[in-house]
């Protein structure tokens, strides 16, 4: 089968469109055809090895110290069940799925083994495979954060980086759980982030979301481009700060949780397990909740895929379409 690999961490050229050997499912695992996948900014961190120097070496030790641990990048795609292991109940020959691959990566393949019991689920009737292709990290991200946060019915909600995968996600679920969502973007992606539900939206580079005095319950920082202390100046006494792209506090974090009731959620890898990958379903197939794609490339522009997404301005999601060959 045909995947793409990368021995040395490096700019997208580091690329490469090989052919490896097709896995085999083991007694637990589905062989899911890879339709779709695509690229995220875990995926260009990863090959680029682009990490904060306070996590230089927990980020080493998970992807490798002289080259990648997992050759084949890829955090998320969508496919048909091609065959099962003899211990499988959940699928069965020719399902239509979607899954996030989180921990082993593995999904910028024609093929892609699953354990049954991981973040894998049938995939919405109403989505093409791109579409579905583009839910198992950016919504299901959104979704255990808000969660986290136990979202009531009328809070006030601010979502820096509305526009992004994980944003636009938030934006909408945060309006299904009730709440009065602000959205923060740039002039060009104002539309999108309305059309997504969003209350009132703010472009960042026309004013400061913070000199307004307007206070929030919860603030879902979703790129980590806003200052910490304007978040907390416009943050609710006992409010929740979000932070889904920073492990760990830095010094102020840690001075706010000691000095005063607001709580502080920090990136953290959510369950691996299909539960929020089923809600997600349902709030797709009743129109609850829409997927936004910003450009869709072929296997082989894979590379071009990354250098777009490297330049940090993609809206929603950017997708791969996987089409397997017959010598697969």
């Amino acid at each position: 089968m045909r995947a793409i690999e990368y021995t040395k961490y490096g700019p997208p050229d580091v690329l490469e469109l090989k052919e490896v050997e097709k896995p085999s499912p083991k007694e637990n695992e589905i062989l899911v055809k890879v339709k779709a996948t695509t690229v995220t900014v875990a995926d260009i961190r990863a090959r680029s090895f682009t990490v904060p120097p306070a996590f230089w070496l927990p980020a080493r030790i998970t992807l490798g110290f002289r080259q990648p641990k997992k050759t084949t990048l890829g955090m998320e795609l969508a496919g048909e069940v091609e065959s099962v292991g003899k211990d499988v109940k959940r699928f069965q020959e020719g399902d239509q799925v979607f899954a996030a691959s989180l921990l082993g990566f593995g999904a910028y393949a024609e093929y892609k083994c699953l354990p049954e019991d991981g973040p894998v689920s049938i995939k919405p009737s109403n989505l093409t495979y791109e579409e579905a292709a583009a839910i198992p990290i950016g919504a299901r991200t959104a979704l255990y954060f808000l969660r986290k946060a136990n979202i009531q019915s009328g809070q006030r909600v601010l979502v820096y980086g509305a526009s992004g995968s994980v944003g636009s996600y938030a934006v909408q679920i945060a309006k299904y759980l009730g709440a009065n969502v602000t959205g923060v973007c740039s002039t060009t992606n104002i539309e999108l982030v309305k059309s997504l539900g969003a209350d009132q939206v703010i472009d960042y580079t026309a004013e400061d979301f913070s000199s307004k005095g307007e206070t929030y319950d919860v603030i879902f920082e979703a790129v980590d481009k806003s200052s910490f202390s304007d978040c907390m100046k416009s943050l609710k006494k006992d409010g929740t700060y979000i932070n889904v792209t920073v492990p760990l506090p830095g010094v102020r974090m840690l001075w706010t949780k000691l000095t005063s009731s607001k709580k502080l959620i920090l990136s953290q890898n959510s369950p691996e397990t299909s539960e929020a990958l089923e809600f997600l379903k349902e709030l797709v197939e009743t129109g609850k909740l829409k997927v936004v794609i910003d450009r869709s490339y072929a296997f082989e522009e894979i590379i071009e895929a990354h250098r777009y997404v490297e330049k940090g301005h993609k809206k929603g999601n950017v997708v791969i379409t996987v089409e397997p060959n017959n010598k697969s």
